[in-house]
């Protein structure tokens, strides 16, 4: 049996030895699962499906060649990153639990927080890693074809994406640690990417019919929301004005301008996520780890 290292360690990367043990061990198992090769098959086929079909349309508000490749793989963005963020992170906690690998971590001179970090850190690459390749090569083909304009609206997806991964990977491991068998846990994610994804425009729409709420509080629901946070900042990139919203966006645009809707659209979820993990990492440290 492998003992690692002693928690005091210190290191440049992931702090000790024990937590850069921890991320090889997991990140090798998403290796060999092919978790990566499945989520990058995922963001192949939705965003494959949002190109095919934005690129027969004609060109909107002057977006040609790459520039509409990303603008569509952005509007897909919104919708696979949740699901596939929840979907690699809801039953890694409780699975480990029910499993017995926990029996064992407690017999390695280790802390759990350790693991912790780790596992976050490698189901973080797994998410985002496939999404900052094609980010990338889409800039270097649009730095290749002489598209000068294309590195903001990059740069800008790019925000947005680390940050909405990042709120729903925390999300996820919240919901792992607070769940009791693995199927509770994917329910549970289920519901939670069902109302954010759809349910939440749902809900917000019927709101607007029933009642005339001013446009402050129309963006405040909609923002407290990180999915519609992060439409509303990937929107703000294309159209400045937020035209396509009405009153409540020319509140917005008047209001807040184009670089505090970025702001907002990165900043919350990625406090949303910080939170979550940090309410993982408690019910991690106060629960009984033995099933």
């Amino acid at each position: 049996m492998t003992v690692l290292a002693p928690a005091g360690s210190s290191s440049a990367f992931l702090g000790n030895a024990s937590e850069r043990a921890f991320f090889r061990l997991e990140l090798a198992d998403a290796l060999r699962s092919r978790w990566v090769a499945f989520t990058a098959a995922v963001y192949f086929v939705v965003f494959g499906g949002f190109v095919w079909f934005g690129l027969r349309e004609s060109s909107v508000l002057g977006f040609t060649g790459m520039s509409r490749v990303v603008l569509n793989v952005s509007n897909a963005v919104v919708l696979a990153v949740p699901l596939v963020s929840l979907v690699a992170t809801c039953q890694t906690v409780v699975r480990a639990r029910t499993s017995g690998f926990f029996e064992l971590f407690l017999s390695q001179p280790c802390r759990r927080s350790d693991w912790l970090t780790a596992v976050v850190a490698s189901r973080f690459l797994v998410v985002t890693g496939p999404l900052v390749v094609v980010l990338v090569a889409s800039l270097v083909v649009g730095a290749a074809t002489g598209e000068t304009t294309l590195a903001p609206l990059v740069l800008r997806t790019l925000g947005v994406v680390l940050a909405l991964a990042w709120a729903f990977v925390g999300i996820g491991f919240w919901l792992s640690a607070s769940a009791v068998t693995p199927e509770r846990a994917t329910v549970y994610a289920l519901v939670a990417w069902l109302f954010c994804a759809s349910l939440h425009d749902f809900a917000l729409i019927g709101v607007l019919l029933a009642t005339r709420l001013p446009p402050q509080a129309v963006f405040g629901i909609a923002a407290s929301n990180p999915v519609e946070a992060a439409r509303l900042a990937l929107l703000s990139g294309v159209d400045p004005e937020l035209s396509v919203l009405g009153p409540v966006g020319f509140w917005i645009a008047n209001q807040l301008g184009p670089t505090w809707t970025f702001v907002v659209g990165v900043g919350w979820p990625t406090l949303l996520g910080t939170g979550a993990v940090g309410l993982a990492a408690r019910k991690l440290r106060r629960a009984d780890l033995a099933a």
